[in-house]
């Protein structure tokens, strides 16, 4: 028969509500448990590059991703790379390899969803083939309705390959139980039963003060809490929708130093998430 990795999806309430870290962490613990995993994000708007070693650019988080999973950076792992321009333009990086620039409107009405999603899942699928599982990130919200219908990067992804998702919340912004009831709300109820879970990440403090927000968010959406994530300090490179913009090179991926930080988010992940029930949902 042949080889069909697991698929595990992680989504967000927002931009940088850490989604990011939580896939670097996941990646490291199914690594370290023995699985072969990769990591996967359809679609990325970055100005954070990283040149693989054929010389394909992708988002530099997913080769931090890469990393984590003890494996080489793949352009299969990020096959739609958005570079900005401002004004609505951006550069599209298809596999890689330069494709085209393009206006927001041409991307969303006559690109993401005739080539650029078929592009994804035929990326997806390949990785599928060569690994246990992928873990994927999602990309913003998925509670975004205004643009929901082109929105390859969240359910519309989910839905097709039938992946669990688990949403992480920011609590260190404050609004994070109104932003995971809220984002369940706003989603479709196909798009709802893909959830099975919510982390809650950045938490500083007593988490027994959580308790009764926590059992009141679960009685309204139906799904569990899986993990309170503390704030972890580390210094990986953040993808840089929220913070500035750093080219980097094929040279810039220091092995030690990420490493390390690496396993200090596995381990804070580790300790303070569900794992057992993570790995149940991701069939592992």
């Amino acid at each position: 028969m042949a080889r069909r990795a697991r698929v595990l999806m992680i989504q967000g309430t927002s931009s940088g509500a850490g989604k990011s870290t939580v896939v670097i962490g996941l990646c490291r613990i199914l690594s370290d448990a023995g699985y072969k995993v990769s990591p996967f994000k359809s679609q990325n708007m970055s100005s954070n590059f990283f040149l693989t070693g054929n010389g394909a650019r992708i988002a530099r988080i997913q080769a931090i991703q890469a990393m984590s999973a003890r494996q080489e950076p793949d352009p299969r792992m990020n096959p739609i790379l958005l570079k900005p321009l401002g004004e609505y333009r951006s550069t599209v990086y298809l596999n890689g390899k330069f494709y085209a620039e393009m206006h927001a409107k041409e991307y969303y009405e006559s690109f993401v969803l005739k080539q650029g999603f078929p592009m994804a899942l035929e990326a997806l699928d390949s990785l599928r083939k060569d690994n246990d599982v992928v873990v994927i990130e999602g990309a913003g919200s998925p509670a975004e309705i205004n643009i929901a219908r082109y929105d390859i990067a969240n359910m519309l992804l989910a839905q097709k390959i039938l992946a669990p998702v688990i949403i992480v919340a920011d609590i260190e912004r404050g609004g994070c139980f109104a932003s995971i009831v809220g984002t369940m709300a706003l989603l479709k109820p196909t798009h709802r039963k893909l959830v099975k879970g919510f982390l809650i990440n950045k938490f500083r403090g007593d988490i027994s003060i959580l308790a009764p927000a926590i059992k009141q968010v679960q009685k309204i959406s139906k799904k569990r809490v899986l993990g309170v994530i503390p704030k972890i300090e580390f210094e990986l490179p953040e993808e840089d929708s929220l913070v500035g913009v750093r080219q980097a090179s094929a040279n810039d991926l220091p092995g030690e130093s990420w490493d390390w930080q690496i396993a200090l988010v596995a381990k804070a992940i580790k300790e303070s998430a569900d794992i057992d029930r993570i790995t149940e949902i991701a069939r592992l």
